[in-house]
């Protein structure tokens, strides 16, 4: 039976060659102002200059290469190789120095302790079982007082039906389910085709990220509603369903054990 790992890196090569929507690399446009595309909140300050900065899980030919442009020392780790040929070929046609690294986001054996300033980690959590390792791992690379930067796909979003009904998008997997959520054929609002995805509750999102050694600084959900769109249409799905959350957080400890624990269950 095929790991997540190798089903996951299997589909985003597939995706790559079918140009789906996230794997097209950024525009002309957006390297006029590169950091303002890639960190539309401000949560990064006017300059990432001179930054060590690791783009987690973001391989495709946009975000490293905008930061880079921007000015940051970046690396690109993501698990799909033909992901990064796509960073890999951006960075040569625009003479970028970007290091490029095919791995998962939860090993990131590859990378030296402490060796980032920022970690800026685009909606990829669902398709790992477990965020334990990639928090850990997170954690571990990034220096004391370093941001970590991560979206992550709302678990409500990965419950809720993608075709609207006459009162809105029905509930239909159950928010403490365990295992892989069923394998979508096609291309859906929220979830990307032939991918192994995970349901992960808010309590870990949050909570194992705080054990991890981080303390979170801002949280939000992008708002992508549209009351006047069309009934089955992103905008419209996301009036009823918030598609994502997005976190900055901040390392603090030298060691994950010794992150506080700011709640209990």
């Amino acid at each position: 039976m095929r790991s997540a790992h190798q089903q996951n890196r299997r589909a985003w090569d597939e995706n790559v060659q079918r140009k789906q929507r996230h794997t097209i690399p950024a525009t002309s446009v957006q390297y006029e102002n590169p950091l303002a595309h890639v960190d539309p909140c401000g949560w990064l300050g006017a300059s990432v200059v001179g930054k060590r900065l690791l783009c987690l899980a973001a391989g495709g030919g946009k975000h490293s290469t905008l930061f880079a442009t921007a000015g940051a020392i970046v690396t690109v780790v993501d698990i799909s190789a033909k992901q990064l040929e796509q960073d890999r070929l951006i960075a040569r046609q625009r003479g970028l120095n970007i290091r490029i690294v095919e791995a998962s986001m939860d090993d990131l054996s590859a990378l030296a302790d402490a060796s980032f300033d920022i970690v800026v980690h685009p909606v990829s959590t669902c398709y790992v079982p477990d965020v334990r390792p990639v928090y850990r791992e997170v954690a571990r690379v990034t220096v004391g007082s370093g941001i970590y930067i991560s979206q992550h796909k709302q678990p409500v979003s990965q419950q809720a039906e993608a075709v609207a009904t006459g009162r809105g998008y029905l509930l239909h997997e159950p928010y403490y389910r365990t295992g892989p959520l069923p394998v979508v054929p096609m291309d859906a609002l929220h979830r990307e085709q032939g991918t192994q995805e995970f349901l992960h509750r808010l309590e870990e999102l949050l909570g194992e990220l705080c054990k991890a050694g981080f303390v979170i600084e801002a949280v939000m959900e992008p708002k992508h509603a549209d009351p006047l769109a069309e009934p089955g249409t992103f905008k419209h799905r996301s009036c009823f369903v918030p598609p994502f959350i997005k976190i900055r957080a901040r390392r603090i400890g030298a060691e994950p054990t010794n992150a506080p624990v700011l709640w209990k269950p």
